[in-house]
């Protein structure tokens, strides 16, 4: 398979991941282990900023948290100076932790409780966007109780179909998320909110999906968000400071992926609202854009090891290794495919079909379906590419099973980001009532039957 720029191939034939081998990386950290690379994250960050003011003057970049959130993260995407979007107390909680200036925060989601919120505006949040009319009652009310302007965006829902999977598409008409715009109910937030006395409408908000490949969708949604701006200066004569389309970029899962080129996206997004500002006579807006997945995607890999192989003459070989869907659901969720690498024998050539299964009580907690491999072993090393979205912050402790380390590696060094969860985490929380650790309480000892000689 074609090798990601993240991770590369030693003389003697071992997978490395920015200069450290995959093998002391398992040694030193265990397995399962999320192992990012920084200067990659750090190189993304710069390309999408660069390409997109390469062809327009005002522009804002806010990473996705909910990719991948952790302190060190939101520390990397602050020194690379971007903002950052969170769509929850606790996403918000770890960007103020790190130190984030609540100026550069984006406080999205589509049924923020009143505690969040209250939390957002205690606190100052650059921009609330507005999901729904109840929300938007909600925070003019608490914004009003704390005597604070709190400034927002309105989320459209653009209509736009982006050909992904059905469960990450969020621009089309059925959805909930945004406000429709056939239907009146955007322009009724944008009323609310030009009538209140607390809140101030910055821009409007767009996003149609995720991991999309084909700039046409971003296209249509950028002129339908334009003709709507048009409209409010029209209706209102008040002229929108913001344009706020989303992210979504697309990232290579599998050698036939091909991402979009950021250079036409930002072309032909800048075209777009050039075209639109001059035919409606509109002040040019600051273009905000919401990458995540494209950040982090490529520059994760997941590193496991063979701890079985089942063989099904006829049927399919499995081979079996020490996570899976508790710390990539994706697969179960999506029907994500990847592709997988025998990290401690990468020069290896293909030479079977195998499945690589996780170990969770689910016939449906598979990893790779069907993909050629060399010969594999009980003890050999597995790395999967592009694990660094949705990986970890999805991750569960089905089965009791505990939560993995992250580590950013950089120039041949690894660091810890996120400690592995011991046992000990596991049951931290848990307790036990009173009522069921009274003393004297009768006990039933259930046993199995006693051991003997077979028959």
């Amino acid at each position: 398979m074609e090798l990601h720029r993240s991770i590369q191939i030693t003389s003697d034939g071992e997978l490395e991941i920015a200069g450290c081998r995959a093998t002391r990386l398992a040694r030193d950290f265990g397995t399962p282990l999320h192992a990012f690379d920084e200067e990659m994250m750090r190189t993304k960050c710069r390309e999408i900023r660069t390409s997109l003011m390469r062809h327009y003057p005002k522009v804002f970049v806010a990473y996705a948290s909910k990719a991948f959130c952790s302190l060190a993260m939101c520390r990397l995407i602050h020194e690379e100076s971007l903002g950052l979007d969170v769509c929850s107390g606790g996403e918000l909680f770890t960007a103020l932790e790190a130190g984030i200036p609540t100026e550069n925060i984006l406080f999205h989601g589509n049924s923020k409780t009143s505690q969040e919120i209250e939390m957002g505006v205690r606190v100052g949040v650059g921009r609330f966007v507005i999901d729904n009319l109840d929300e938007l009652d909600l925070l003019s009310d608490i914004s009003r109780k704390f005597r604070r302007r709190t400034h927002v965006e309105i989320r459209l829902n653009p209509g736009v179909e982006a050909h992904t999977h059905d469960y990450i598409k969020t621009g089309l008409i059925d959805s909930k998320f945004g406000l429709g715009i056939t239907d009146g109910q955007a322009m009724k937030a944008v009323e609310r909110v030009l009538a209140s006395d607390y809140l101030v409408l910055e821009g409007i908000h767009s996003h149609i999906g995720s991991q999309i490949l084909n700039v046409e969708p971003y296209v249509l949604a950028a002129q339908v968000v334009m003709d709507f701006v048009g409209d409010v200066k029209e209706k209102y004569g008040y002229s929108l400071r913001e344009v706020n389309l989303g992210g979504g970029f697309g990232v290579r899962y599998k050698a036939t992926d091909t991402p979009i080129s950021l250079d036409e996206y930002s072309r032909r997004i800048s075209q777009v609202i050039r075209e639109s500002c001059h035919v409606q006579r509109l002040d040019l807006p600051c273009v905000v854009v919401e990458p995540g997945r494209y950040i982090v995607g490529e520059a994760g890999t997941t590193l496991y090891t063979v701890c079985a192989i089942k063989d099904i003459p006829g049927i399919r070989k499995y081979i079996m290794v020490d996570g899976g869907m508790s710390e990539n659901p994706r697969v179960t969720l999506y029907q994500a495919e990847y592709e997988a690498i025998l990290a401690n024998r990468a020069l290896e050539e293909p030479a079977e079909t195998v499945s690589i299964a996780g170990k969770h009580c689910e016939e449906g907690d598979m990893l790779v379906i069907d993909g050629k491999m060399p010969q594999i072993q009980p003890g050999d090393l597995l790395a999967i590419p592009t694990t660094g979205a949705y990986h970890y912050s999805m991750a569960s402790n089905y089965n009791r099973y505990p939560r993995p380390a992250v580590i950013f590696v950089k120039a041949g060094l690894a660091d810890i980001v996120v400690e592995r969860e011991s046992y000990a985490n596991l049951v931290a929380r848990d307790r036990i009532p009173r009522r069921l650790a009274q003393a004297g309480a009768k006990e039933i000892r259930p046993h199995l039957p006693a051991a003997g000689n077979p028959g």
